[in-house]
């Protein structure tokens, strides 16, 4: 009778040592307070069906579908839900993927987040003022910084230069 309760009392440890917020970070976006934060409600209200679902339920809009994909206007994309500035013109380039596509983002507009959504990690993107999700980066793009940053043009506003 020991050893049952002795196993049964290591397998308890395990199990709750396994889900303890030790292994949490304070990038993980549920963490996060952002400095613009709405109710769900506020939210629906105040973006488009396909806005709310990129932006606030990191969905993905189809490939080809935005208009942003071929603008390659000079001026500044910034964040669909608050409006912070995200990427300038100049970084943006044709990844071919059918999604917008930046070599850099505006630093410290932009945080990062690790995504397991599809079974491996992916660094995820997110607006750093409203905690939107933009898209995901990978190490595939351009020199001299060899980034890609792959965004939902559903997230994205343009600003023309004017």
């Amino acid at each position: 009778m020991n050893m049952y309760k002795l196993l049964v009392l290591i397998s308890l440890t395990l199990l709750f040592n396994c889900n303890s917020n030790a292994q949490k970070t304070k990038t993980d976006k549920e963490e996060v307070v952002y400095k613009v934060t709405k109710t769900d409600e506020e939210w629906k209200a105040s973006l488009t069906d396909m806005e709310y679902y990129v932006l606030r339920k990191a969905g993905t809009e189809r490939p080809f579908s935005s208009p942003l994909n071929k603008n390659y206007k000079d001026g500044v994309f910034v964040c669909k839900g608050c409006d912070t500035p995200l990427f300038k013109s100049e970084s943006k380039f044709n990844s071919g993927t059918g999604w917008p596509s930046f070599d850099k983002e505006i630093k410290g507009n932009v945080a990062y987040s690790t995504d397991y959504n599809l079974g491996y990690a992916r660094t995820e993107e997110h607006c750093a003022t409203c905690g939107g999700h933009l898209g995901h980066v990978f190490n595939d793009g351009p020199q001299p910084t060899g980034k890609r940053h792959c965004i939902n043009g559903v997230s994205l506003k343009f600003i023309p230069k004017t």
